[in-house]
């Protein structure tokens, strides 16, 4: 999916359409679809690389984080040990990747 399409359907999630060479200019609209104005659809793709842009820190943390289970497994072991470990974990990753 190209990013012009993405934009178009976070406008309208039922327009059917393709995009040839991701250019704006090359636009079909299939069965109907009321067209949307390229201003709006440039706008509107803006909008979704600064909406992923400021969840930078998303991403980041996620590849840092310990998986599930060792998250499990530390929690297990924090209440049987009366320890906080997971805790310190979590807010490590926390700490180098603000948001």
């Amino acid at each position: 999916m190209t990013d012009i399409i993405k934009s178009i359907l976070a406008i309208n999630p039922n327009a059917q359409v393709s995009v040839n060479d991701e250019d704006i200019n090359q636009i079909t609209w299939f069965n109907g679809t009321t067209p949307i104005p390229a201003n709006e659809i440039l706008a509107k793709q803006q909008e979704l690389i600064t909406e992923y842009n400021s969840n930078k820190y998303q991403r980041d943390r996620a590849k840092d984080y310990p998986s599930i289970q060792e998250q499990l497994d530390m929690q297990y072991w924090d209440k049987i040990n009366g320890t906080n470990k997971w805790q310190q974990a979590i807010n490590a990753v926390k700490q180098k990747y603000p948001k």
